[in-house]
């Protein structure tokens, strides 16, 4: 069985004709660049996908978050909805790679850089040029953002910056780290922590992948800060106030990650269909029995639903809402549905979804990360009970 699928199960019914446009046009380009029969290649090369991300950037695509003055094409958040859905669509790896230099930590430089910071720097995103990763979570810090416990020292006009990081998403790849550090030691919980702007080859900087279950293009990584010295200028939030920005950005940072889980689960679901249509079981297609019919549908009805609560969020903050509520809705529905379209689809498969020379087994393995990264699905549920008052 090969990974084309036949007849795309994916409504695109409400978008603009140029948001239609922009999905054929990526699923076209990505189709190029990355075929789905190289995509497990890369995955158990353990390699980033750094022609389709360059494809993607030559097509002005990685623009779309930022502002146009800085080089940007000032989309709208359900263009970037729609953008992230297709790339999650065609491989959630890739996906994750474009969402962590775009969004996780492009948006902390093109929202609270230094003007001459975020003049040299977010043309460069945009373009392509350089890629970036967030340094947030550390090995006692992982929910518990609050707690980080590396340090940034000012001295005279640099900042020392000592400590490490873990689970740092595609750091590997990445010419520039957007890092959280604890500038004033004595102050409260969510106090006293600043963000800067570091350069992957500074001095003192040390990056190590990590081996993971999933997402292996665009993996995890110790990162190490030993007396890593950076201008002053660099400074990604006022001294101290990092929290408020880290806050800002969260509803932008769900969203894409539903919009990911949300395309991922249609391409499960196509991928089972397909291979149910194919399979023959004592004498006919095992699409025609009603159990395998049922859990198909069952697989289309999570797509679907994670499809519009994510497109829901869309709206609401393009309408200027913060949606704090539903965007955490969102990412539980939206990750939560696309582990278990996987789960489903390998049973659909049988034997062969737990082979390694089918994409189930890579399906299953990359959608298991959702529900535990971005901000834990029991986080999430957290702050939907705080904002309906429990």
């Amino acid at each position: 069985m090969t990974s084309t699928q036949s007849t795309s199960l994916v409504n695109t019914f409400g978008l603009t004709d140029e948001q239609i446009m922009m999905r054929d046009s990526v699923l076209a380009i990505l189709d190029r660049a990355l075929p789905q029969h190289s995509i497990r290649e890369l995955d158990e090369a353990k390699a980033f996908p750094h022609a389709a991300y360059d494809a993607l950037a030559e097509a002005g695509f990685l623009g779309l978050p930022f502002p146009e003055d800085l080089g940007g094409a000032g989309g709208s958040f359900t263009d970037l909805t729609v953008f992230l859905e297709a790339l999650g669509y065609h491989y959630a790896g890739l996906a994750q790679g474009v969402m962590t230099s775009l969004i996780y930590a492009g948006q902390h430089v093109a929202m609270f850089g230094q003007p001459e910071v975020k003049k040299e720097f977010v043309p460069k995103i945009a373009a392509g040029k350089i890629k970036l990763a967030l340094a947030m979570s550390e090995p006692g810090t992982g929910s518990d953002l609050a707690g980080v416990k590396t340090s940034a020292v000012r001295d005279g006009g640099e900042w020392v910056i000592n400590g490490t990081k873990v689970w740092i998403t595609c750091a590997h790849v990445a010419d520039y780290l957007v890092v959280v550090t604890k500038t004033d030691p004595s102050a409260q919980r969510h106090r006293g922590m600043t963000t800067f702007l570091v350069p992957a080859d500074a001095p003192g900087v040390s990056v190590k992948p990590l081996s993971m279950l999933g997402r292996r293009t665009s993996t995890t990584n110790e990162v190490f800060f030993d007396n890593v010295r950076i201008p002053a200028n660099y400074i990604l939030s006022e001294e101290n106030g990092a929290w408020k920005n880290l806050m800002a950005c969260l509803g932008k940072e769900r969203l894409t990650l539903a919009a990911i889980s949300a395309g991922n689960c249609f391409r499960i679901t196509e991928y089972a269909r397909d291979y149910a249509q194919q399979r023959i079981a004592f004498g006919q297609p095992v699409s025609d029995f009603q159990v395998i019919q049922h859990k198909l549908v069952d697989m289309h009805m999570m797509a679907e639903t994670a499809r519009q609560s994510a497109y829901r969020v869309a709206a609401l903050l393009d309408g200027g809402q913060d949606a704090i509520i539903e965007t955490s809705m969102a990412k539980i529905t939206c990750t939560d549905n696309n582990f278990k379209c996987a789960d489903m689809g390998l049973q659909i498969l049988g034997g062969a979804g737990y082979s390694m020379e089918y994409d189930m087994q890579m399906f299953f393995r990359d959608s298991r990360v959702g529900p535990i990264g971005g901000g834990s699905n029991e986080i999430q549920r957290n702050i939907i009970a705080k904002r309906i008052g429990l």
